[in-house]
């Protein structure tokens, strides 16, 4: 016979312990064996690793020592030995199977513990966190969410990783009932929001829209739900202030991610007077980038304005097209990417409230209201305006021109490369040229029935291509995320060639006049991103202030 407290001993005690246990018709008559395994948890190595298996085997007898049980089994957990930790964690569902009350704690714990670095061990928590999610999926969530919403960083980061990759793609299967469980998730998805980078508010809004709850048949009010959601983050009460480039960046980031439910009947309306009252009047001193950015989003935008903000907003784009389009030439080129932009918006206003532009732009459009103001002269606001058209059409098609002969030399070019890296240096130039010959012709499109004195504005039911709706190699962000090279936001990149020569001889000069036509193309693509993931200065006074 082993002597006492040998580990032989021990080890013996335990396994009589589990076979009275085992052997037992009414368990709960066995407390001094389950507490004796519970104290001998504390003893070897293999004492440890049997009693791991034993405490949750036969915890749900035991309610009155359930403290002590989940206490052993969580210092189990800790122990330097992986093989002890490994088997403490896959026995932590157990704990809660037939006792749910104590599922919320095991699941925090489960949610600290995906700091395991050692992979055998974090695939036991995976797998324990799984089988307590089958068991209760909302108790568990709340609890995972709770780490997300105000946990440490590393725990945090952790969590946020296990949701990704093993909770929303299993969403059919774990959110059930459906509606109810679907509610949920996105209630703590929002409580969640305080504090993300762009990347983590991304990831949430794309497992959102892929709800039945938000789906295509979803009624308009679930929709402006999630734009609400995204008006939020963009913090349209707060504010604005030109030097905070942060909250000029998640603006633009947010304004792009509303563009989807619009179409979907949500209101653009909260956007498009924050824009008009803060970003509008002070549109000269934002970023070049954020620029492009702004009016492109107010191009795709326009067509889901409402007619009182249509004529809101009116005046500005008019303040701005005068602004960037002179009356007389100039030494300046002209930014046709600006000028398609606001022309296109200015449709787009304009035909919500068309007789607002008798008093902007001396157009003579009958409504029958007061607001057609048609006993007052307008004729010299009418005069200047064409007067501008008259200048960006002449300037659009010299530069329509020599964007064609640039695409003539680019073909040229294409059949005289000689390898897979010339030929796709030519095909970037040649994308680049015909986006910038669509960017002209649209802006001769739009200014085409301007002329009148009452004209037809575009509408959102016109079939109307805008130049940047196509992927355009040169304006998109590589798969990092990364903001494009100088020289694909500025469109002289694609065009410069370094003087290459192709066979009918040196294009170096037919490249200088394309780059002066593209020089007035401003490429700047639209901050689709989301940026960095960092993790400072996000939100400057909010909790951990995440970057976006």
């Amino acid at each position: 016979m082993a002597a006492p407290e040998s580990e032989e001993f021990i080890l013996e005690k335990l396994y009589e312990y589990g076979e009275r246990l085992s052997e037992s018709k009414d368990k709960t008559q066995n407390e001094s064996d389950y507490m004796g395994i519970i104290a001998v948890a504390k003893g070897s190595s293999k004492a440890k690793q049997l009693s791991a298996q034993l405490i949750p085997r036969y915890f749900k007898f035991f309610p009155n020592y359930s403290s002590q049980a989940i206490n052993a089994q969580l210092d189990l957990c800790e122990e330097d030995e992986l093989g002890i930790r490994v088997q403490a964690i896959r026995g932590l569902p157990l704990l809660c199977k037939d006792t749910p009350v104590h599922l919320p704690k095991i699941a925090d714990v489960l949610g600290q513990l995906l700091l395991a670095e050692e992979g055998l061990e974090r695939d036991a928590v995976q797998k324990a966190l799984m089988s307590v999610l089958r068991q209760d999926t909302k108790a568990s969530l709340t609890a995972l969410f709770k780490h997300i919403e105000n946990s440490d960083e590393n725990i945090r980061e952790r969590v946020l990783i296990f949701v990704r990759e093993k909770v929303f793609p299993l969403k059919n299967e774990l959110l059930h009932p459906q509606e109810e469980m679907e509610r949920h998730i996105t209630d703590l998805i929002k409580k969640s929001l305080q504090d993300v980078t762009g990347a983590e508010f991304k990831m949430f809004m794309d497992f959102l829209k892929s709800l039945s709850l938000f789906g295509d048949k979803a009624p308009p009010e679930r929709v402006q739900e999630l734009l609400e959601i995204v008006e939020g983050q963009a913090d349209l009460d707060a504010q604005f202030t030109i030097t905070d480039t942060d909250h000029i960046d998640r603006l633009m980031s947010c304004l792009n991610m509303a563009l989807p439910f619009y179409a979907r009947g949500a209101s653009n309306s909260k956007f498009f007077n924050y824009i008009n009252k803060h970003l509008l009047p002070v549109f000269d001193k934002l970023p070049e980038e954020r620029k492009v950015d702004l009016l492109k989003n107010l191009a795709e935008s326009s067509p889901f304005t409402s007619a009182q903000d249509a004529r809101s907003l009116l005046p500005s784009i008019v303040t701005l097209i005068k602004k960037y389009v002179p009356r007389k030439k100039t030494s300046e080129e002209l930014n046709f990417t600006y000028v398609e932009c606001l022309l296109y918006v200015f449709h787009q206003l304009a035909h919500k409230a068309p007789n607002m532009t008798n008093s902007l732009c001396g157009y003579k459009i009958v409504t029958g209201q007061p607001s057609d103001r048609l006993g007052e002269d307008f004729t010299e606001f009418f005069k200047d305006f064409v007067e501008r058209l008259t200048l960006v059409e002449e300037q659009a098609k010299a530069t329509n021109k020599r964007l064609a002969q640039g695409m003539t030399e680019h073909h040229k070019a294409m059949a005289a490369a000689k390898d897979d890296a010339a030929k796709a240096d030519v095909k970037v130039k040649k994308q680049t040229t015909s986006s910038g010959l669509q960017t002209c012709n649209n802006i001769l499109t739009l200014t085409q029935p301007l002329h009148s004195k009452a004209p037809t504005f575009f509408g959102e039911k016109k079939s109307f291509s805008l130049s940047w709706a196509k992927p355009v190699a040169t304006q998109q962000l590589n798969a990092t995320g990364s903001k494009r090279t100088a020289s694909a936001a500025n469109g002289a990149g694609a065009a410069s060639g370094g003087g290459k020569r192709a066979k009918g001889g040196d294009t170096s000069s037919q490249n200088q006049l394309v780059n002066r036509a593209l020089a007035s193309l401003s490429r700047g693509g639209r901050a689709t991103q989301v940026r960095g993931g960092g993790r400072s200065g996000w939100r400057g006074g909010r909790s951990r202030g995440r970057h976006w």
